[in-house]
């Protein structure tokens, strides 16, 4: 379902390390290693925030040889971004609308000024 993956999606970006990862990610795969250098954090950390990504099907870890290889998955992204598209067209539509009102309300009191009312 749809408003599941989402809350399981959002509940992975909820964390400042897991968005610092995904950003890393989103440059290309990274190994487990290369993505732990940066944080200062355990091996052990690293491992359950990118077990947290995996479960939410953020990243895809797969083994290359020794190396576990952490990969991004972009269909993920776009759920969150198409899911938060259909909220901001949503927000325009009705700020358009206040625009319209408030531009009317302003040449009512510009006419109304102009003829002392």
């Amino acid at each position: 379902m749809v408003v599941d993956r989402l809350g399981t999606t959002f509940a992975a970006l909820s964390d400042p390390t897991r968005r610092a990862m995904i950003l890393r990610l989103s440059r290309g795969p990274e190994s487990v290693h290369e993505l732990t250098e940066p944080f200062e954090l355990s091996q052990q950390m690293i491992s359950k925030h990118i077990a947290y990504l995996v479960r939410a099907k953020i990243v895809i870890k797969t083994k290359r040889g020794r190396e576990s290889v952490c990969t991004l998955r972009p269909e993920t992204i776009k759920l969150v971004a198409d899911w938060a598209l259909n909220y901001r067209r949503f927000w325009e539509e009705r700020l358009d609308k206040l625009e319209v009102v408030l531009q009317e309300m302003k040449k009512t009191e510009v006419k109304n000024d102009k003829t002392g009312r």
